[in-house]
């Protein structure tokens, strides 16, 4: 017996179209509280302005291919090779800028924190990636 909601299309709750509106706001929301908390309400109002209008692009603009496969409900073998792709070419590109930005902060006689430790997490989520996935191969 499955307990939970029934789909009709078998399709688990993230990937419904449902899904990137709702998360959307959820974050726009969770942005909203943290400005709040900062004293900055109407920072926070404008945070969660732009995920609204997100949350809107994805509702509205669902029958894009493009939307559909970031969104959720269109996603199939060959988005989950691009978005594979697309994290790692976002993962390299992240990398990149902190060590950069590391090594601008030492060149101006700083320490270089926090984007020491940004760059220790990465290499070390790096190393454990690939030895956690040749154990698993």
């Amino acid at each position: 017996m499955q307990m939970g909601i029934d789909r009709p299309s078998g399709r688990p709750f993230w990937r419904s179209r449902w899904w990137m509106p709702l998360f959307s706001l959820g974050l726009g929301a969770f942005v909203f509280a943290a400005f709040a908390i900062g004293g900055r309400t109407g920072d926070g109002l404008r945070g969660f302005a732009v995920m609204a209008a997100l949350a809107a692009l994805f509702y509205f603009g669902g029958r894009r291919d493009t939307l559909r496969g970031l969104g959720g409900p269109g996603r199939d073998e060959r988005w989950a090779a691009i978005d594979l792709r697309a994290s790692a070419f976002a993962g390299l590109v992240v990398i990149g800028v902190n060590i950069a930005a590391w090594l601008w902060e030492i060149a101006g006689g700083d320490d270089g924190e926090p984007y020491a430790q940004l760059c220790a997490v990465a290499g070390l989520a790096c190393i454990l990636g690939v030895a956690f996935l040749r154990w698993r191969s």
